[in-house]
């Protein structure tokens, strides 16, 4: 049975930062690119940033970048989001995402950056 379960979330004040976890079982971790998305109500789910099978190769979307970094443990089958500088606009259900052949979704982890 796949399972990807993402853990970290929480309330957090502005300028503070998180780490984001995604365990995954029941499929080949490491031959999947893992992907870390967001969504707020009302609006499509965004991709925030991506990493490559081996981990050698990350992207970002352009408001996370310098602040967010993605990575992951092919043994330990997590991939991670460390967050630093958390803004007001960041706040959102993070989801992680498998993708080969198929795609693999997380439940999501809230993520409220307030004072």
């Amino acid at each position: 049975q796949v399972q990807l379960v993402e853990s970290g979330g929480g309330l957090v004040q502005p300028g503070g930062s998180l780490r984001l976890s995604c365990a995954a079982s029941g499929f080949s971790f490491n031959i999947y690119r893992m992907s870390w998305y967001r969504q707020v109500p009302g609006k499509e789910r965004e991709l925030v940033a991506g990493i490559s099978r081996t981990g050698e190769v990350t992207n970002y979307v352009d408001s996370v970048k310098g602040r967010f970094t993605i990575s992951r443990d092919n043994v330990k089958r997590t991939v991670y989001l460390q967050m630093k500088s958390l803004k007001a606009e960041d706040t959102a259900v993070y989801y992680c995402k498998a993708s080969y052949n198929l795609d693999y979704w997380g439940q999501g982890t809230q993520v409220t950056v307030s004072s």
